[in-house]
């Protein structure tokens, strides 16, 4: 199924949204349906789960309209559906501040669930202007689209996570850890 019909984004703005993508399965279950439409089969291989609790997450998902059947096939009698993301891309809400930041937990939960060889993981302290923090994130954010651009979805899957921000004044950050 070709992707370019589909919206540029989608916008979660309901706390079933909020649920349906603040859970790692249905994270790691979008992130299969990122590139390519797939069976609830399909997916609970990928994403290493039993069909029964696939099927469940992709139902959230879909009543949520995070995803969406994009064609079926009769299949020996039975009704086979293809699933895809509802968007290229979804955009949460803010966390505000203090707030969880749900990509970023599912982002070091998949890190961690990583193999060790196939990382490349690095932290930079910076001291940069206004000016220079803008442009280093809108490079990112450049760098970022480019490799999407080139995706082959016959590739393996790659996740590139980066975060540039202010860290908390110090006082602000001891104070939130008690």
């Amino acid at each position: 199924m070709p992707t370019d019909d589909l919206p540029e984004t989608f916008h979660v703005t309901t706390d079933e949204q909020l649920r349906a993508v603040s859970n790692l399965t249905r994270h790691r279950i979008m992130a299969v349906l990122r590139f390519e439409p797939a069976t609830i089969t399909q997916i609970a291989e990928r994403v290493g789960l039993a069909k029964g609790s696939s099927s469940y997450h992709v139902r959230l998902l879909e009543r949520a309209g995070l995803v969406k059947v994009v064609r079926t096939r009769k299949v020996r009698g039975v009704t086979e559906r293809y699933y895809a993301m509802a968007a290229r891309s979804i955009v949460l809400p803010d966390p505000g501040e203090g707030g969880p930041d749900v990509l970023m937990r599912h982002a070091v939960a998949d890190l961690e669930a990583s193999p060790v060889e196939e990382r490349h993981v690095g932290m930079a302290h910076l001291r940069l202007t206004d000016e220079q923090f803008a442009q280093l994130g809108a490079r990112l954010q450049a760098l970022a689209e480019e490799y999407r651009e080139l995706s082959d979805p016959s590739l393996p899957d790659v996740s590139l996570v980066f975060a540039l921000f202010h860290p908390a004044p110090r006082e602000q950050a001891e104070g939130s850890a008690k």
